[in-house]
């Protein structure tokens, strides 16, 4: 089995069902990119590398608080990011 981080999941999963909630939001590959790696910097990873631990890990996760966190930092960086892109591709938007 290989090493995971399953907070990395999570925040994937999270990403595609509040980033409707941005329609000014470009969402080309590099300002995904950059919400993701903002994101995911700002939370503690949650490394498994058995089945076990990831059945351990999942449940953990699962809790409301853990997924208001993950949302908290994600919607922060859309608006960073949309504030700033670096895509060149909009302009900064406000969110």
């Amino acid at each position: 089995m290989r090493i995971h981080n399953l907070v990395e999941e999570h925040v994937l999963e999270a990403y595609d069902g509040l980033k409707a909630h941005f329609p000014g939001f470009c969402g080309c590959e590099v300002c995904r990119a950059d919400v993701l790696v903002y994101t995911l910097n700002r939370l503690p990873a949650r490394y498994v590398a058995s089945r076990e631990g990831t059945v351990l890990t999942e449940i953990n996760l699962d809790r409301n608080q853990v997924r208001t966190q993950i949302d908290v930092v994600l919607m922060e960086a859309f608006r960073r990011v949309a504030i700033a892109p670096r895509c060149g591709q909009a302009k900064p938007q406000a969110l």
